[in-house]
């Protein structure tokens, strides 16, 4: 779940449509006994792991505030998705046009499953109308309606890349900032709905069908709207076999292949660009890894979700630690995958050019004996892969730069 550049791998943080570099600074990985992670696993609510378990039910919206409107978009056809290279997950990107014809701000979204079982999460990207014929050309050169998209959405856009504006995980609701903040949006600009389809279920193959919908919360905006972007900070994953498990994917080696193999090369190699900038290139196989990052320029922060898949046990993002100005952005001490948000900061928290924010993910593989979806697939050593049996770490903050 992230968009995010071929190389590098960490997604620049970008301010009213200028790139700004992000410095990865001082990273490293930290190793958790393996014992002591089988311990929290009976310790923790054994609700937070019990597989997928979205309940497709409508999602509430949150009534119109002064000077929203609503746009309602719809995918245009049902979609079949079909795993392809022996996996059994889909990213599918769909395009739809909200057709904007005054510039504006967009402040909140709902993304709603159709069909919620087979839906493991889903992000919706805002398409400049710069590269909205890249777009066109992209979906009509793919067969059916959209393309797969594994890793980002596909387009490059140069300096207007998509920009990614909100992130669905099952049973998620809108997320609405009280501030006067948004993300800009302008005449002739498309909407990418990219959907990451899961059939663990159906063994890799389904007849079932989703048409899934997005409701857009627009407004006009002043000059005073500060503009939003999102920054997704990734964290490598480097866990090994659980005692007592064993077989060929239990290899390193072997396992990132088979990621390579069911993704592309781009996402397979999304393990080695992470240990190289998080950990000097050495992996160390733990439970728990973390990452910093160093701020390119001053910053307002007012959300953080958490990202992880079922072996996630819990994800912490803290700005400037072991310093007497640190600060916690996010802390998630019994991660659920049912249960990630979008989560506003108490107060918009300033963060200055060179600030460290660190992400830390903790995962536990004995979680893999316990869960439907996954106790019957292959012990495997779990990098970083888009599948649901792979595993991600993901600190996505909302942010408007402190210039704007």
């Amino acid at each position: 779940m992230t968009n995010r550049t071929r190389a590098p791998r960490t997604r620049a943080l970008a301010a009213a449509g200028a790139a700004l570099a992000i410095v990865l600074a001082g990273c490293s990985s930290a190793t958790t006994d393996a014992k002591s992670g089988e311990a929290s696993a009976t310790s923790s609510a054994a609700s937070g792991h019990a597989g997928h378990t979205a309940t497709g039910a409508p999602v509430p919206t949150a009534p119109l505030r002064e000077g929203e409107r609503f746009v309602d978009l719809s995918m245009s056809n049902p979609y079949q998705p079909s795993a392809p290279n022996g996996g059994t997950d889909e990213y599918r990107c769909l395009l739809l046009d909200p057709k904007i014809t005054e510039p504006g701000f967009l402040t909140g979204t709902r993304f709603q499953p159709q069909n919620a079982p087979i839906v493991h999460h889903a992000l919706v990207f805002v398409v400049p109308p710069e590269i909205a014929e890249e777009a066109k050309a992209k979906d009509a050169g793919s067969p059916g309606d959209g393309w797969t998209c594994f890793g980002d959405s596909g387009l490059r856009g140069g300096a207007k890349p998509p920009v990614w504006v909100d992130t669905w995980t099952p049973n998620g609701t809108e997320t609405l900032l009280q501030q006067d903040v948004g993300f800009p949006v302008t005449p002739g600009s498309l909407v990418v709905l990219q959907i990451h389809y899961n059939l663990l279920a159906t063994d890799g193959k389904s007849g079932e069908t989703d048409k899934s919908s997005v409701r857009l919360r627009m407004k006009a905006g002043t000059a005073a709207t500060k503009p939003l972007d999102t920054a997704p900070l990734d964290v490598p994953i480097e866990l090994p076999c659980a005692e007592g498990e064993s077989g060929p994917l239990c290899d390193r080696a072997t396992a990132v292949a088979d990621v390579a193999k069911r993704f592309g090369e781009d996402v397979g190699g999304t393990e080695a660009r992470l240990v190289e900038r998080c950990g000097g290139g050495v992996p160390k196989p733990g439970n728990t890894q973390t990452c910093d990052v160093e701020a390119p320029q001053a910053l307002t922060i007012y959300a953080a979700l958490g990202h992880m898949h079922l072996l996630g046990r819990s994800i912490k993002v803290e700005l400037n630690p072991g310093t007497p100005t640190a600060q916690t952005l996010l802390d998630v001490p019994v991660f659920d995958f049912d249960a990630q948000k979008m989560r506003p900061t108490p107060a918009p928290v300033d963060v200055k050019a060179g600030d460290r924010i660190r992400v830390t993910c903790t995962h536990d593989a004995s979680l893999r004996k316990q869960l439907p979806q996954l106790k019957t697939l292959p012990p495997r050593y779990v990098v970083w892969g888009d599948g649901t049996s792979d595993e991600m770490c993901i600190g996505l903050l909302l942010y408007s730069p402190a210039t704007a």
